[in-house]
Order: C-alpha cells, then structure tokens, then sequence
C-alpha cells in the first residue's frame, strides 16, 4: 500500500484521468490484446515516478507512460513470437549469423575508419567523402568545390595515404605501399 499522501495524489491527480486514457489506447492501440494491463503498468510507472512528475502535467505524463508501455508490450511480443508449425530447419542457424567476435571487430574497424577520415584536414575530408560516399568523380568534386581537378586529385591521393598509415598504425593493414610507411613533416 502506497503512503498515505502518494495514494491521495494517485487518486486526485491521475486516476481520473482514467477513462480518457481507457478511449486512448483504444483508439490508439487497437489490437492491443489487454488495455487493463497497460492502464497497470502506466499507473504502477507513475508511482514510481512521483516526485517527477509536476500535477499540472500529470495528464501528459500518464499519456506518455501509457503509450511507451503499450509499445514494450508490443515489443516485446514481436521479439519472442510463438509460432505454431514453425519449420526448424527455415530458422538461421549460428553459422548464418555473425558471432559476437565478428561484430565487434567490424565495429572497431569503422570506428578507426571513422577516426582516419576525422583527423584528415578539412578540404582533404569533404574531397574523400565526396569521392568515397557520394561516389562523385574527380571532375564532379571540382566542379561541387571549385577547385581545379589536378587538386582534388591531390587530396585524393593524401586522403588515401594518410588513411592507409592511420591503418597500419591500427594494425589494420598489413604492409603498405614502398615509400608510403615514411612520416610526413
């Protein structure tokens, strides 16, 4: 049983909204299988929340809490469906997916691509964006930027060799190109 002065709020400041927010997910959330249970959590949430949440915006609030429960409910039943004559052998397997080792080394090395790009000086990264993400030619870039296209062939060629040493100083590449190790004043 909530403390006294909680129970007073609950039954003063929310639970008359009770019947707005009934038609609401009814309206909003039709197949929803149980609103009862959704107008529950939302009410057990507030109570949680109530040194948060002013009077004035109770209503809001609940409506928000209502509506965020609905979705979990929602979520959470698309993600551990219960399908009757489900062929076993259609589901993927772990050697179809990814392994945890694999995801996490692709995300190191786009955070690393990422990092290479960022630490390019300004013209030479929007060259390289412009040629590697939009997939621009040298002359497009030249005429998108105003430059000359020997320049933005000039920031190409630093682009991808300041890149390639961000790279094997990674240890993500193995060997570069002869001359391409030597640093750069």
């Amino acid at each position: 049983m909530p403390p006294p002065e909680q129970a007073r709020w609950f039954y003063e400041t929310v639970q008359p909204h009770e019947p707005a927010l009934r038609a609401y997910l009814l309206k909003r959330f039709p197949t929803l299988p149980d609103h009862d249970d959704v107008i529950q959590e939302a009410y057990l949430r507030m109570l949680r929340m109530r040194d948060q949440v002013r009077d004035d915006c109770a209503k809001a609030y609940l409506f928000a809490v209502a509506r965020n429960a609905a979705i979990d409910l929602f979520r959470r039943r698309r993600a551990s469906p219960c399908v009757e004559g489900t062929d076993l052998e259609a589901l993927p397997t772990a050697a179809d997916t990814p392994d945890a080792a694999a995801l996490l080394d692709s995300s190191h090395q786009q955070q690393t691509l990422f990092e290479a790009v960022s630490a390019l000086p300004p013209r030479c990264r929007e060259v390289m964006m412009l040629r590697y993400v939009e997939g621009l030619s040298g002359r497009d870039i030249a005429a998108r930027l105003g430059l000359a296209v020997p320049t933005v062939k000039i920031h190409l060629v630093k682009g991808v060799r300041d890149c390639a040493r961000f790279f094997a100083r990674e240890g993500l590449l193995q060997e570069l190109a002869p001359g391409a190790q030597e640093e750069t004043a």
